[in-house]
This record gives C-alpha cells, structure tokens and sequence, in this order.
C-alpha cells in the first residue's frame, strides 16, 4: 500500500526558517498533484499550498512570499521551505498526495495523507 511519511517538524523561534519534507512510499504508478495542509489548536484543517506533477504551485493568501513548494519526483518527495515564522503557523503539518497505486494489475487512483509532523513557533 501506499503511505506518506513527514518530517522535518520543530521547535523553532519567530522569524526563523523551516523545511519539513514529505515522501511517498509503496506500490506507486504515479503521483499528481502534491500539497501540504495544516491544523493549528482549535482550528479546522487549511490548505497551504499545493504543487501539481509539472510543477505548478499554489499557496493560501497568509503563506504566499514566506512558504515555498517543491517536488522532487525521483524520490516522490514534496518539500515545504518556511521562512519567516509566526507563532500562528504553529499547527500540525500534512502532506497530501493524489496517487494512483497499482498492485497485481490492479489501478486504484487513492487520497493518501500522511501522520502529520509538529510545527511550534514560539519564543
């Protein structure tokens, strides 16, 4: 089966800089679009920027000149670069992948979210 492993998360001060890391792993066809998605204390889950297969981004409106998306297909690894942090991303941070998955000659086009990974800005 498919899964997606984060990592990356920290501790870290406001105004510093952060990359968490996302691969996929598993009996993987292909992968399209790619995004990280985060929830922070008491708040629903939000999007924060999505990366598709030919490299087109898109970021939420509170991330966009700070968090940077990127892909690295050979290792079916979406990266997230943060700069600039703010107590306010502190939040739990997803990573989404649309997959399509195929065993014994059996496609199955799959949702896959990983486990999340702890991001704290704080002083």
């Amino acid at each position: 089966q498919v899964q997606l492993v984060e990592s990356g998360g920290s501790l870290v001060q406001p105004g510093g800089s952060l990359r968490l890391s996302c691969a996929a792993s598993g009996s993987i066809f292909s992968i399209n679009d790619m995004g990280w998605y985060r929830q922070g204390p008491g708040k629903q889950r939000e999007v924060v920027a999505a990366i598709s297969s030919s490299g087109s981004t898109t970021y939420a409106d509170s991330m966009k000149g700070r968090f940077t998306i990127s892909r690295d297909n050979a290792k079916n690894t979406v990266y997230l670069r943060m700069n600039s942090l703010k107590p306010e991303d502190t939040a739990v941070y997803y990573c989404n992948a649309e997959v399509v998955a195929v065993e014994r000659g059996d496609y199955r086009y799959l949702e896959v979210w990983g486990q999340g990974t702890l991001v704290a800005v704080s002083s």
